[in-house]
């Protein structure tokens, strides 16, 4: 049967009910309609047991608003800001449960929201329960508002940048599992450009030149050589560690002050908008790097969704062989778009070491390709998403370390690796659809081949 024919009206299959009422049209339910109020229901639940119920009465936590410095005129904003554990925590879990209980009356409608309605049920579901937990957990003790969200941009900076690199590679339709050894080599290139000729921005544009190498090798063996990629990308993060590891071990060890100077970029602070109680300190005073990942996402998400390569992009990740008949070179495409990422990843990984000051240490990049990958998923293959995810899970990271240097005799007491579970918790409730279905790219990890 030809194209024609499978398009002509005879042809066209009549949609299945079961499609029709999976798609949620108005008045009805979609599948796992219960998913989400039941999980967000639950968690309210626990929030006001644990969080307000047995938390100890008497006792304040405060929450520094305004540190010194800040743009304060008259002193209107207050430095710190005591509540009642107890109360506040109680408040704020009923206010989340509130929402779970506004989901289960939607649903009982038939009119559960969807798109950015869904996400701003979620979001503000999620901050309402995070506030609840921090006044629980830093009971007795001040949570620095201003130094958290800090820590989790310093964080979330390798993260955003990887889980970048994924959505040019994979909306391309190139699974690319080597984010680990991108950032890897990005970090080694960066301190040994930078150290040999004793400047951190010699060690920025180098950082994303060594990671074309994973990116190339990557390219070639999954798009060249049709290898199953996700066997490709785990390969290259072994070759990645290991080839680091030789060189810092019989290089950088060696003569630390000629191949491993821990150096760093100088932070560029915008005036006044650093100023800006809790914020300003963390968007307008950062280091390039920062700043390239916001123009980064805002670039990529017009470029995908906005221009002819965008487009060119989707089809060829989405369906290749009819972007081929239309004139586009997927192989060309494909292969430009996984370097590009690699680049991308580069930076990312000039971040763990000349963004933050240290020297190049042996698989120091700690599993944060992987994070990335995650954070990709959970972005649904969106630069903004994919962004958010990675703020979402460097938020985590910050909230245990926070938590670990409180001083003995305040806090809840958490052990911090329950916090670390957190962002992969996030996770397995994304791939179950929790905060909606994730559609990948249809022809990702799909070999082509030209006919």
């Amino acid at each position: 049967m030809t194209a024609l024919d499978q398009s002509s009206p005879a042809a066209a299959p009549t949609p299945e009910p079961s499609r029709a009422g999976a798609s949620g049209g108005a008045g009805e339910r979609p599948r796992r309609w219960w998913l989400l109020p039941t999980v967000l229901t639950a968690l309210a639940l626990i929030a006001v047991l644990v969080f307000g119920l047995l938390a100890p009465s008497g006792v304040q936590t405060a929450y520094r608003i305004a540190a010194p410095g800040d743009l304060n005129p008259g002193g209107i904003i207050p430095g710190d800001v005591p509540v009642p554990t107890k109360v506040a925590a109680i408040v704020l879990a009923v206010l989340a449960l509130a929402v779970a209980v506004y989901l289960w009356v939607r649903a009982a409608r038939g009119a559960m929201p969807r798109g950015r309605a869904r996400v701003a049920v979620i979001v503000g579901f999620g901050v309402l329960w995070v506030l609840s937990f921090l006044t629980w957990a830093f009971k007795g003790a001040t949570v620095d508002l201003g130094a958290l969200l800090q820590t989790m941009m310093l964080l979330a900076v390798p993260l955003a940048f990887g889980a970048l690199s994924g959505v040019l590679s994979e909306r391309a339709g190139v699974i690319n599992i080597a984010i680990e050894g991108q950032l890897l080599f990005g970090a080694f290139g960066a301190v040994l450009v930078g150290s040999v000729t004793g400047s951190a921005w010699a060690g920025l544009v180098a950082a994303p030149i060594m990671a074309l190498v994973i990116g190339a090798l990557l390219a070639l063996f999954a798009i060249g050589y049709q290898v199953q990629q996700i066997i490709v990308g785990v390969v290259l993060n072994v070759f990645a560690i290991g080839l680091t590891s030789f060189f810092f071990g019989t290089v950088m060890k060696q003569n630390p002050g000629m191949f491993n100077q821990p150096l760093r970029l100088l932070t560029i602070r915008i005036p006044l908008l650093a100023d800006i109680p809790i914020i300003g300190r963390v968007l307008f005073e950062q280091t390039v790097l920062v700043y390239l990942m916001w123009i980064i996402v805002a670039v990529l998400t017009v470029a995908l969704f906005r221009t002819r390569w965008g487009l060119r992009v989707r089809a060829v990740g989405e369906h290749p062989r009819a972007a081929d008949t239309v004139g586009i070179d997927v192989s060309r495409t494909r292969w430009s778009n996984v370097l590009l990422g690699s680049a991308v990843a580069g930076l990312g990984g000039a971040t763990l070491t000349i963004g933050t000051g240290v020297a190049f240490g042996e698989e120091m990049s700690a599993g944060k390709g992987y994070i990335a990958l995650a954070a990709m998923i959970l972005g649904r293959y969106h630069p903004v998403g994919a962004l958010l995810a990675a703020l979402l899970f460097a938020f985590a990271d910050a909230l245990q370390l926070n938590l670990s240097s409180l001083p003995s005799g305040t806090g809840a007491g958490i052990p911090s690796q329950f916090l670390l579970m957190l962002p992969y918790i996030v996770t397995l409730f994304a791939v179950a659809g929790v905060v909606g279905r994730v559609r990948v790219p249809a022809a990702d990890g799909v070999p082509y081949v030209k006919q």
